[in-house]
Formats: C-alpha cells, sequence, structure tokens
C-alpha cells in the first residue's frame, strides 16, 4: 500500500493509506523497472558493513572448523549425515529438529512483531551477499548510481562491453566460490576438495548440480536481486499481518516533515509552514527496493537503514535536526512519545528466550546411546536344559563423540540371563551403529504366559544405565486352570 496526502486547512497533512496494484519495482504494464540504488554511507552503513562481514567470516571459516574430530555443521540430507555444533544427529532425533524449526519459526514470529524486519536488512544472507559483496563490487566496476544510468542505456560500446563483461565475470567466479562453500556444509570440506579435484569426468552428478546452483546464485544476485525480496521471500508478505504500532520499524516522520518543500538558504521553514523534508529523494535514489519511505510502512521496506543515512547526511548539511528517518515505532511518530520496551514486548522477549533455552535443553540431553532389541523375523523361542531361549539382534547407536564399551543386561524380571556368543563386553566406536545378536534365557517354571514383557538394560564400563529398551519375550502357550 502506499500513502496519499490529503491537505487539511493551513500546513496540515495526513496521510491516508491506499492499495498499490504493484510493487515498487515493478510497472503498472508489468514491466521490470531496474533499480540503480546510490552507494550509502554514514553510521549505520558502517554498522552494517562490520556485521557483514562478521557473517561473511563465518560463513567462509565454519566448514574447516571441527569440535571432536566431527564438523562443527553439516547437513548432508542424501547420505543422512546431520552434525550441528560438533555433535551428530541422526533420523532418530528428527524430532528434536522439527521442534528446533518450530521453535526458529515462532521465533521470527515474535521478533518481527516486536522488531520488524530488522533481520532482513542486517542478517539476511540475501541482504548480506547482494550489499555487501555484489553490490559493491558493482560500485567498484561501473561506478555510482549516475554513472551505473548513464552505462546502462548507452550503446554497446568498447566502455560498456568491458565493464558489463568484468561485472559478470566476476559475478560467476563468486558464485562458484559460493556454491563450493554451500557444498562444503553438506559433504564436508574433504569431499567437496575430492569432487574439485575429480572433475566432471569423475563426479558428473555433482558437477551438474554445482553448475545448477551456481547459475542460481548468478541469476539471483546478477539479475533477479531485489525481487527476491519483494516478490518471492514469504517473510517478506508474512510482515504485513505482524507488525502493529507498536513494532519498531524505520519511519519517515512526517509530522515533522511535512509540508515537504525545497530548501532556500536563510528561510524560516516552520513559519513558512514548510516542514524538515527538503523533498531532495536522497532516501529514495539510495533504497535498494526502490520505496519512497515517505509514503509509510511498505511490504518492500527491509530496514536496511540506508535511508537514515541519507536523510541524516542531508539534516547535517542544512542545519536541521537529524532523525527525520529513524528506527520508531508509529505509536511514536503519532504520539511523539519516546520509545517505551511495553510490557508486551517484555513479555515476547520472555517467551523467545524461554524458547531458545527449552531448544538448548533437548540439544543437551537428547541420550548419548540409542539401544534396540529385534526379535528376528520368523524366530521363535526353544527349550534347553530346563530354560526357555529367545533370540534377539541388537542395534546400539553411539551418539556421543568417544569411543565405549558398554554391556547388556535384563531389568525386567530380574532372573533373566543375557548369553554372548563372543565377549560379554561390546565396542562401541564414536558416531557409528553397533549390531549383533544375543540370547535371553529364563528357568522354565518362570515363564506362565505366551508373551513376557522385558527390559534390557545397556551399562557403561561403570555401571551407568544408559539407555533401556522394552520387548517381547515368547515362550509356550499353557492353560491356566
Amino acid at each position: 500500500m502506499a500513502n496519499k496526502e490529503e491537505q487539511i486547512g493551513a500546513g496540515q497533512v495526513i496521510h491516508t493509506e491506499t492499495f498499490r496494484d504493484s510493487v515498487a519495482t515493478i510497472e503498472q504494464t508489468g514491466s521490470r523497472k531496474w533499480v540503480y540504488p546510490k552507494k550509502p554511507k554514514g553510521k549505520f552503513t558502517n554498522y552494517r558493513d562490520i556485521v557483514t562481514f562478521i557473517l561473511l567470516a563465518i560463513f567462509f571459516i565454519t566448514p574447516f572448523l571441527k569440535i571432536n574430530g566431527n564438523a562443527m555443521l553439516k547437513i548432508n540430507i542424501i547420505d543422512r549425515e546431520f552434525f550441528i555444533f560438533g555433535q551428530p544427529f541422526y533420523p532418530q532425533d528428527f524430532f528434536i529438529l522439527a521442534l528446533g524449526a518450530i521453535t526458529s519459526l515462532v521465533f521470527i514470529i515474535l521478533f518481527t512483531v516486536i522488531f520488524g524486519r530488522i533481520f532482513c536488512g542486517w542478517i539476511c544472507p540475501q541482504t548480506i551477499f547482494m550489499e555487501g559483496v555484489f553490490r559493491k563490487i558493482e560500485f567498484w566496476i561501473e561506478g555510482d548510481r549516475n554513472k551505473q544510468i548513464r552505462l546502462a542505456s548507452q550503446p554497446w560500446n568498447a566502455e560498456k562491453i568491458w565493464k558489463k563483461g568484468l561485472k559478470w565475470s566476476v559475478y560467476v567466479v563468486i558464485s562458484l566460490i559460493i556454491t563450493h562453500w554451500m557444498f562444503m556444509y553438506i559433504v564436508g570440506v574433504e569431499d567437496t576438495l575430492k569432487i574439485m579435484k575429480g572433475g566432471p569426468v569423475e563426479y558428473p552428478t555433482n558437477f551438474i548440480v554445482m553448475v545448477i546452483f551456481t547459475g542460481l546464485f548468478y541469476f539471483v544476485f546478477a539479475w533477479f536481486r531485489e525481487q527476491v525480496c519483494t516478490l518471492v521471500c514469504p517473510y517478506g508478505r508474512l510482515q504485513g499481518v505482524l507488525i502493529d504500532k507498536e513494532t519498531v520499524n524505520v519511519f519517515y516522520d512526517y509530522k515533522r516533515g511535512e509540508n515537504r518543500a525545497k530548501w532556500r538558504k536563510g528561510e524560516d521553514r516552520k513559519a513558512e509552514g514548510k516542514g524538515d523534508c527538503i523533498d531532495c529523494n536522497q532516501c529514495v535514489v539510495v533504497c535498494p527496493t526502490g520505496i519512497d519511505i515517505r509514503n509509510g510502512q511498505q511490504l518492500e521496506c527491509i530496514n536496511c537503514t540506508m535511508c537514515i543515512d541519507a536523510c541524516d547526511e542531508v539534516m547535517i548539511k542544512t542545519g536541521l535536526p537529524t532523525g527525520l528517518i529513524r528506527y520508531a515505532t508509529e505509536d511514536e511518530i503519532e504520539k511523539e512519545e519516546k520509545f517505551k520496551f511495553t510490557n508486551r514486548m517484555k513479555a515476547y522477549s520472555l517467551v523467545l528466550l524461554a524458547l531458545v533455552g527449552v531448544l538448548g535443553y533437548l540439544l543437551n540431553n537428547r541420550g548419548g546411546l540409542e539401544a534396540k532389541f529385534i526379535k528376528p523375523a520368523g524366530s521363535s523361542f526353544y527349550v534347553k536344559d530346563g530354560k526357555i531361549n529367545n533370540t534377539y539382534n541388537y542395534t546400539l547407536l553411539n551418539k556421543t563423540n568417544d569411543d565405549k564399551m558398554v554391556t547388556i543386561k535384563v531389568i525386567k524380571p530380574t532372573h533373566g540371563e543375557v548369553i554372548f556368543s563372543g565377549n560379554s563386553t561390546i565396542a562401541l566406536k564414536r558416531d557409528k551403529i553397533t549390531k549383533g545378536t544375543v540370547n535371553v534365557s529364563f528357568p522354565e517354571k518362570e515363564v506362565n504366559q505366551p508373551k513376557l514383557i522385558v527390559t534390557f538394560g545397556v551399562y557403561d564400563s561403570k555401571g551407568k544405565l544408559l539407555d533401556t529398551f522394552e520387548t517381547n519375550f515368547e515362550g509356550p502357550f499353557k492353560l491356566q486352570f
């Protein structure tokens, strides 16, 4: 939606919402309106550059980090290998990952209700790569906004071919680098280097996938760009139903800025009924999504703060107070009150902390070992030396980063005996599944029903119970009189 100004009396302006038929980067005819943002500079830009540098460093360093010999982060869906902070996860742990996904969704919703789309402008990978990498390369090769517009409008001469060709070539190289690093998060550094060394002849499928993702990254950052945020991203659509008048967002102070008028040196703007906005359009030309923040809160706004820096620079030059565009709530603008951390915000923040705490507890207490005891298909009991015997196939999954020595016992009923074909102590390798077979026997006189519920216990070398598993023990059917 866009704001429509209505003149009420002398010098008073109110803003009313009207529906827009298209986003800022799409013409009414449906054609693409290319955005050439001006190179930003200012306090928030410097802060955002620091955040970008830190996040890019984390992205490029993390694949090489290992904790207890495991990758710090690895999401290999094909081979079902998952490592988060060096801890292995398995399909059996998917309920924790599902809870983590739900927690993340709730976190995003509550965070947006309080702080708006700060994530989009400061942390989102699309913004980090677009504004922190690809856009900077574009500024370096083609120059600032005016030079880019002139270059785009001129015919294909030597200058245009050289600059466009250089920019697109660098984009391809960066897209290749991003793709290879993404592969490191999936198959690991060692396998990625092996695929690179083997080439497309030895690894044709991997090569095709890499080409596809390289093309996708190139398409997004070289052409699609801000339309990821304005047309595709579901978070941007969700924002419209999450924010309210107490949500912190980038706002234009229309009470102070209107009526907007061009700057004249030495004039008394207040006496002439003019606002502080000098209608320089710097907040518009610097916007990476092509909107005019003065038209009110819009779905395309990613809260990147570029308009704040541009406006503050103009305010300083004209001697007017900064903050005409700033982080604020709608209530703060309308009621001219200072921002307050309301009880609702405090409650939401506590909920966020609680959710993170619950997830952290689940991750830390998921158990170091998982045991299963299953009777082989088609097997039955047999009687020998006055004892009834059942055979079980066991599967022991060591989820820890340490090798373990364990033994198996029957906890309930207490008279069960576990018979091993070899050593009674089982060696479990870290992050591995160990399989084997054991026999369990009970005195014949103690089995009075065809199925007896038994509980297995797996103990470490110090006698600590690591896991239990409940199953059935089969015996002969006996008539009861």
